[in-house]
């Protein structure tokens, strides 16, 4: 039997072996290693996870011939080679249609399968895979790109191996965007059941991140958005399902989230991922009623709820999953980690520079449409012919003012002239014109990001919220659209086309 010495010595030895791996420019999953609690599953489109790794952290599928290629690290243990996904995905749309397991077990993720909740809107009821390039930013000034979760979008390994079932005891933190997330079911990453299937409450240990599911249950202080854990029938900030004031609104951008369990005692730690340590929202017994023991069953998700639960969204950058139930200090060492990895924004956009205040027009590039500028009747956007000596009404109709991004400032919004204070939005993927309700939900489909052109002429505009979708006109009217889909605007005949506009002064 240890003496106390002996215990806190033990104590000593561990942390330094974490620190060394730290210092030793080790990944999160060499620290997690060297504390004893090794990653089973290890996902990432921003860097390596180890510091040895130099194999596919990713795979992107193009949308002009299906072609599908795999994104590694610039430098084994380094930053993915975006300039490689850049120069693949060049004139035309790409999709993440695998984000490999770094830790060996072949615990990859692909495009989630239907569920009890809700069958996806893709080939075959799966949800829809991410656009590759929704969320660029820079880690220690070198770019990467992070996967932008829109609702019915979402991944999924029903076979994983090595991760906990039962009441083992497990690990997970995950890199999210602190400021992208709604009130949908629901937006995890981590451990759930095998069959896409609500199998009971304690089925699922996975981390949450938003402002609840709508039903009240899981609240934390302030109005959120919070991390939590989604155990399956709940969303839980701490013993009591309701409410724990000491899980705090999340306020940073880029959020380091973690959740850990083992028999009868979980925890949540989160922190700021760009700077300082980890902070203990919850650190106690399980909740009652079906989450003691646990009954996990080693499925891994991302975006999405236990049942398929589809309606949230969020921003995913890192993540692990461990065997066995990391020590505090072990986790404090990998977030030291992520803070020197510099995560950083980006520009999210591209080609001929947009100014906010300017008055601007959009004409087609298609060749059938070559005269049809975007306009507007009443709320319904379309294309119209508008020429010099259009009415003064019509000028005014295919006008536009281009605003700050209502949702994002980092994008554009784009304010009918003739009816001020109404905007371009998209609903139920159509472009409409209607007035600014001041909601979060208007403020984001209201936002959207201009890029060079898809087919060298002008500006494609894509969908802040939305971001595998982009402005095309079809049969004359005005649509959010992807590049091949399961709706009759999505067709990829001369989608790069149909999508691109030139952009010039404004007629009125």
């Amino acid at each position: 039997m240890f003496s106390q010495a002996h215990v806190v010595a033990l104590g000593l030895i561990a942390s330094r072996w974490v620190l060394a791996a730290t210092q030793g420019q080790g990944g999160p999953c060499d620290i997690y290693s060297a504390g004893g609690t090794p990653c089973v599953a290890a996902h990432s489109t921003t860097r390596a996870l180890y510091k040895n790794f130099n194999s596919a952290l990713y795979q992107v599928k193009r949308g002009s011939d299906g072609a599908t290629s795999n994104i590694p690290p610039l430098s084994p243990g380094g930053t993915a080679n975006a300039a490689a996904q850049d120069s693949f995905c060049a004139n035309t749309t790409c999709l993440i249609s695998i984000i490999y397991d770094q830790s060996g077990r072949g615990n990859h993720l692909t495009q989630a399968p239907p569920g009890g909740a809700a069958s996806g809107p893709d080939v075959d009821g799966y949800d829809y895979l991410a656009s590759a390039v929704g969320a660029p930013v820079t880690m220690n000034g070198k770019k990467a790109y992070g996967v932008f979760i829109p609702p019915f979008t979402g991944y999924r390994n029903n076979n994983a191996k090595g991760i906990a079932t039962g009441d083992e005891p497990e690990g997970m933190y995950a890199v999210f965007d602190g400021t992208h997330y709604n009130t949908g079911c629901c937006f995890d990453y981590g451990n759930a059941e095998t069959n896409s299937r609500d199998t009971g409450n304690g089925h699922m240990e996975a981390i949450y991140f938003g402002t609840g599911d709508g039903s009240g249950r899981g609240t934390g202080s302030g109005s959120g958005p919070w991390i939590m854990a989604d155990l399956e029938n709940g969303l839980f900030s701490g013993h009591d399902p309701i409410n724990n004031p000491a899980d705090p609104t999340i306020t940073s951008r880029f959020v380091t989230a973690i959740v850990k369990g083992k028999p009868n005692l979980w925890a949540i730690r989160g922190g700021n991922s760009v700077s300082g340590p980890l902070s203990t929202y919850y650190n106690g017994i399980r909740p009652a009623n079906g989450y003691n023991p646990m009954s996990k069953e080693g499925a891994i998700l991302l975006g999405i709820g236990g049942d398929n639960s589809n309606r949230a969204q969020g921003t995913f950058y890192e993540g692990v999953m461990t065997s066995g139930y990391p020590s505090d200090a072990t986790e404090n060492a990998v977030q030291a980690n992520i803070v020197a990895a510099k995560y950083a924004t980006t520009s999210l956009t591209s080609g001929p520079p947009l100014r906010a205040g300017a008055s601007i027009s959009l004409r087609a590039t298609t060749s059938c449409c070559t005269n049809r500028y975007l306009t507007h009747t009443g709320a319904v956007v379309n294309t119209q012919v508008v020429t010099s000596s259009s009415s003064d009404i019509l000028k005014q109709e295919a006008s536009w003012t281009v605003r700050t991004g209502l949702g994002n400032s980092a994008c554009f919004s784009f304010e009918s002239h003739d009816s001020p204070g109404s905007f371009v939005r998209h609903s139920n993927y159509e472009l409409v014109v209607n007035a600014n309700d001041g909601s979060k939900l208007f403020a984001e489909d209201a936002t959207f990001c201009p890029q060079a052109a898809l087919n060298g002429q002008g500006n494609s505009i894509r969908s802040w919220s939305y971001p595998t979708r982009y402005w095309r006109h079809y049969n004359g009217l005005g649509y959010i659209a992807s590049n091949g889909g399961p709706h009759n605007f999505d067709s990829p005949s001369v989608f790069n086309d149909d999508v691109s506009w030139v952009i010039s002064a404004g007629f009125a």
